[in-house]
């Protein structure tokens, strides 16, 4: 019997449907899966509220641990031979829940000498999110074998239009009824069993080396060469507004909540601005630079880790 754990945080329930059809190929008489839902000791609410939402910025971008519930005996007993650890993005950042549970002895306890594969969820840019789950899998001493990216496709103004609408009222609909639905797609959530044969077949042979060429056939991976470049200075800035923010204050400060003002205002700025100034210097040295966008498409489609 293999054993197969599935490790996840969701607010809106969009990541669990997603992780529960890429697994409904998995679980039958060869194959035990279980669920470990990270649950936080000081929830997050949803929806949120405009101030709440940027006021967990400095922590998440920072990586800073909040406390969270382990998972039960039962789940840190068990030997597994392939944990799914699902996550969404906030802030070019892993989740506060998964970089808590990334961080917790009971993750050392699990991950180890353990196959991981890795599926994300998110509006778009999820590169450097993902370079920092790969290195705290390595701290884990986990390998990863796999990964799965499943995005918002439309065009990047639409999707930030969108998303705040979802965070803000909780609804998953179209907008005024003009804007298309936000999130991951309804035909690409249904479609995420598409990854269930390969990792079954890597799970029951014991083999993981090929699963990544294989999932990537099924377009598990989709690499956009202008978001790489956005996604690397976006974390430069952003650690620049992080460290400047978490002095001001705990969460919630009055004098730190006017610096949240100033960032909020400068995110506007940023998407508006200086985004599309950006695109038009990517598309001006595209040429130039096609040997390292095929390398960066080759590594960050890879789970390999740069050293």
């Amino acid at each position: 019997m293999k054993e197969v754990l599935v490790v996840y945080y969701t607010q809106s329930g969009q990541l669990l449907d997603i992780l529960k059809n890429i697994t409904a190929t998995l679980g039958d008489s060869e194959v035990n899966i279980s669920y470990y839902r990270i649950n936080l000791k000081e929830p997050f609410p949803f929806p949120w509220t405009k101030n709440r939402f940027y006021d967990t910025f400095p922590e998440s971008f920072l990586q800073i641990p909040v406390e969270i519930h382990p998972p039960k005996q039962e789940i840190l007993e068990k030997k597994y031979d392939l944990i799914i650890l699902g996550y969404q993005v906030w802030f070019l950042t892993p989740s506060p829940a998964i970089n808590s549970f990334l961080k917790s002895k009971e993750a050392k306890t699990l991950l180890k000498d353990t196959p991981i594969l890795t599926v994300v969820a998110c509006r778009n840019m999820w590169i450097m999110a993902q370079e920092k789950v790969k290195r705290l899998l390595v701290n884990n001493k986990a390998k990863l074998v796999g990964h799965i990216a499943l995005v918002d496709r439309h065009i990047n103004h639409i999707s930030v239009i969108t998303i705040e609408h979802w965070m803000f009222s909780g609804n998953k609909d179209r907008m005024w009824g003009i804007f298309p639905k936000p999130g991951v797609s309804d035909t690409e959530i249904e479609n995420a069993s598409r990854f269930g044969k390969p990792i079954r077949e890597a799970l029951l042979t014991g083999n993981f080396e090929n699963l990544q060429a294989d999932l990537l056939v099924l377009d598990a991976v989709d690499i956009n060469p202008y978001l790489i470049k956005t996604d690397e200075r976006g974390n430069i800035v952003f650690s620049k507004w992080a460290n400047l923010l978490i002095k001001k204050g705990g969460p919630g400060h009055p004098s730190r909540l006017k610096w949240i003002g100033f960032f909020k205002f400068y995110l506007k700025f940023a998407i508006w601005v200086i985004a599309p100034i950006v695109f038009i210097v990517f598309l001006l040295t595209y040429l130039p630079t096609t040997r390292q966008r095929k390398k960066d498409k080759e590594y960050y489609s890879s789970v390999l880790l740069k050293e």
